[in-house]
């Protein structure tokens, strides 16, 4: 992992953050990208750019091109932006299935789309995908949410078979992640057997090593105990 440089997007999130904060300590020159206009408190990594709206191809191209002008190269890309909405069919509306569609799939696909040809240069070009295991079979109240990260695992295995022998291209799929937010939104629930944000972490990171040289297409479940 040493002195490989890592994009993040959605880096300044719950589960980023704490992705940045692993890649860095091994190592890693993290450049962290973010909706968010400004990183939180304490977060240093070696490149951030907030502000940014990846669900827009022209945005995303230009961040890329930034990190590439000052890190001079990128050898692994983790797609972390996105979104959740739950809301049911009929008292929805489309609107909410667009903007899931442009929160987890587009930004995802512009992303990679965008690193791609500089992944393509590395000797060990990666590309980590956060899918969900709700993604396999929908709940009530995830339609919207459920086929976008559907549409993600679905461009993570095109890309793998893609660039097989090029870029490995895996996506993780949580179930709950164990963060403030989820467990004010769900006071009555059992965090405990939440998967943490630390050991997700610890997956992605493995597939962004030379470990994982040998695995690629694959949508890994990492729920915890639930």
């Amino acid at each position: 992992m040493r002195d490989k440089v890592v994009v993040i997007t959605g880096a300044f999130g719950q589960l980023g953050r704490v992705v940045a904060a692993q890649a860095a300590a091994q190592g890693a020159r993290v450049a962290a990208l973010d909706h968010a206009a400004q990183p939180p408190a304490g977060f240093e990594v070696a490149f951030v750019r907030g502000g940014l709206d990846l669900s827009d191809e022209a945005q995303a191209r230009a961040a890329m091109d930034a990190v590439l002008a000052e890190l001079g190269r990128i050898d692994a890309l983790i797609n972390i932006a996105g979104g959740f909405v739950w809301e049911t069919v009929e008292l929805g509306r489309a609107a909410t299935w667009e903007r899931m569609h442009r929160l987890n799939l587009m930004t995802c696909l512009n992303a990679s789309s965008a690193a791609l040809p500089h992944l393509v240069r590395s000797p060990a070009g990666r590309i980590v995908n956060i899918g969900a295991k709700g993604a396999l079979l929908a709940a009530n109240g995830m339609g919207a949410y459920a086929a976008s990260k559907s549409a993600v695992h679905r461009l993570t295995e095109a890309l793998a078979e893609q660039y097989k022998g090029q870029v490995t291209v895996n996506a993780v799929l949580p179930s709950i992640i164990d963060t403030p937010q989820n467990r004010a939104d769900m006071p009555d629930a059992d965090p405990s057997k939440w998967v943490t944000a630390d050991e997700l972490a610890a997956v992605i990171l493995f597939l962004i090593s030379d470990a994982a040289s040998g695995i690629t297409g694959a949508l890994i479940p990492v729920a915890g105990r639930v």
